[in-house]
């Protein structure tokens, strides 16, 4: 599922919709995604640091892989008190 919404997002501009449009739309979608390869982490262990790396880089737009990247570093941070 996530590969086809990537695929999907890939054809969009960014430029053509504003950075705050952008976001909302596609939100759920850099959540789930990020869900997803933090799920991974316990399954490859050691390995995951390398493939979450690579996942990420390939996901397209720019913008669509920085709010993943940002989804996956909030679910790493340890809950507050």
């Amino acid at each position: 599922m996530a590969q086809g919404r990537t695929d999907q997002l890939q054809g969009q501009r960014v430029t053509s919709l504003s950075r705050a449009e952008f976001h909302q739309q596609h939100l759920a979608d850099a959540r789930n995604e990020a869900l997803r390869l933090f799920q991974q982490k316990a399954v490859l262990q050691g390995a995951w640091l390398n493939w979450v790396a690579a996942q990420i880089y390939s996901l397209r737009p720019a913008a669509y892989a920085s709010m993943v990247r940002r989804e996956l570093q909030r679910l790493q941070e340890p809950e507050g008190p």
